[in-house]
């Protein structure tokens, strides 16, 4: 898969690896069943790879999940369009995580097990994973998350049926510093959303901000994301006197961003500096025209190819962004080739595989041409349109894309440059397979 990147190389640093990273409706490819239906039992193999999503519908991150639903239904369509897994047609459910202010998660997710789900990908949300892993995996699910990053997952104990398909935050982490020290940034600020996603991800930047010889304004200000105001926050970041501002955060970071501008420290007063969390192109609407103009901000993934842009936009014509529809699709075509290379669609099974289809063997970069080379026996090396994956034993993808975005006079967003590298991996990191 052609990409515009640039390598970036990784210094080691110590303890680095030890933090590595930071209403349910149904619709399907082929056919769905109802919660009631009879279906083997979660963990086991009946034929046919059932896969469900668990994604933002709604909650904080709801903004992700347009992409990622259109990322996930494109490649169900595709995988039975060249004669789905194993002969038979994938099932899709389609069901909403919310965010950690509810129990929808956790209640999609029971429904998906009940529906006889090999596969659950998602949640978006970090700390929503957090919430459901132990009751996927227990089950003998596969859990795939295309936007998960929190350091914490990488050595989570999960029977090796957790995967994600984005990077850890020991890359995001790597690449936010390097940004921030070439926008000649010496002294920054960071308001934290305070989850599991926001500390790791603050961590991660702080230490690889100080390796390379900068100076923290202060301490990372955390904040609670369901807070009516951010004035406090705000008021403490503008008293250290930063000469940049990092906002790790989901939805609410359009509030903090008007505060910052309402105290005089908003992007057209002292640079300001995005994560996956928030950016996006309906962060800028309501803002004064131009206000996040030159801003910076990173996401992982390679930059999606207008080709696939114009496939996911079929899929869902409303689309306004392609945030991590690229690992979503990826998520679901490495379940699926994982199940072919097993001639198994339980999660275990496909678990088993994961590694084997994304290293080594026959490069391929679709699903219908890694289909062809496994039913010719070969073994295979899926690269996607999320970039190479190269999973890694604790189900850490082992190299990642991370893209740098720009801000535009009109408060959207467009790409700036790619850095790609390899994933650093995790001491004590559970195995992937047992």
């Amino acid at each position: 898969m052609t990409r515009r990147s640039s390598m970036l190389q990784f210094a080691a640093l110590a303890g680095a690896a030890a933090l590595a990273l930071s209403a349910c409706s149904s619709s399907s490819g082929s056919s769905s069943s109802s919660p009631g239906s009879s279906s083997a039992p979660s963990g086991s193999s009946d034929g046919v790879l059932k896969i469900g999503t668990v994604l933002p519908q709604t909650g904080s991150l709801a903004f992700l999940g347009p992409p990622e639903f259109a990322g996930t239904k494109l490649a169900v369509e595709e995988i039975n369009k060249a004669g789905g897994v194993n002969g038979k047609d994938v099932e899709y459910y389609q069901g909403d995580s919310g965010d950690t202010a509810t129990n929808v998660a956790s209640t999609t997710a029971d429904q998906m097990i009940a529906r006889g789900a090999d596969v659950i990908v998602g949640a978006a949300s970090s700390s929503v994973s957090l919430t459901i892993i132990d009751k996927i995996t227990s089950a003998g699910v596969l859990q795939i998350s295309p936007a998960n990053t929190s350091p914490e997952l990488s050595t989570y104990n999960d029977n090796g049926l957790y995967w994600r398909t984005a990077p850890p935050d020991t890359f995001q982490g790597q690449v936010l510093a390097e940004v921030v020290t070439s926008a000649n940034v010496t002294k920054p600020a960071v308001l934290v959303l305070q989850d599991s996603y926001g500390e790791g991800l603050a961590s991660n930047f702080q230490t690889n901000f100080e390796a390379a010889g900068g100076t923290m304004a202060g301490d990372p200000i955390f904040y609670d994301p369901k807070a009516q105001t951010f004035d406090a926050e705000v008021g403490q970041a503008k008293a250290m006197n930063p000469n940049g501002v990092v906002l790790i955060g989901f939805e609410e970071s359009k509030k903090v961003i008007q505060e910052l501008i309402k105290q005089g420290i908003g992007p057209k007063d002292v640079p300001l500096f995005l994560v996956d969390g928030n950016l996006s192109n309906t962060l800028g609407k309501g803002l004064p025209q131009g206000e996040l103009e030159g801003t910076l901000g990173t996401l992982p993934g390679a930059e999606a190819p207008e080709a696939f842009k114009q496939q996911l936009l079929k899929v869902d014509p409303k689309l306004e962004d392609f945030a991590y529809a690229p690992e979503s699709y990826d998520a679901v075509i490495v379940s699926a080739l994982g199940a072919i290379a097993s001639k198994n669609d339980s999660g275990p099974g496909i678990a088993s595989e994961l590694v084997n289809v994304t290293t080594g063997g026959e490069p391929c970069d679709t699903f219908s041409e890694c289909k062809k080379f496994l039913d010719e026996g070969k073994d295979i090396d899926y690269n996607g349109q999320s970039g190479q994956i190269d999973f890694q034993a604790n189900g850490d993808p082992g190299m990642a894309v991370m893209g740098v975005y720009k801000y535009k006079s009109d408060n959207t967003y467009e790409s700036d440059r790619f850095i790609e590298g390899t994933v650093p991996a995790a001491s004590g990191a559970s195995p992937a397979s047992s």
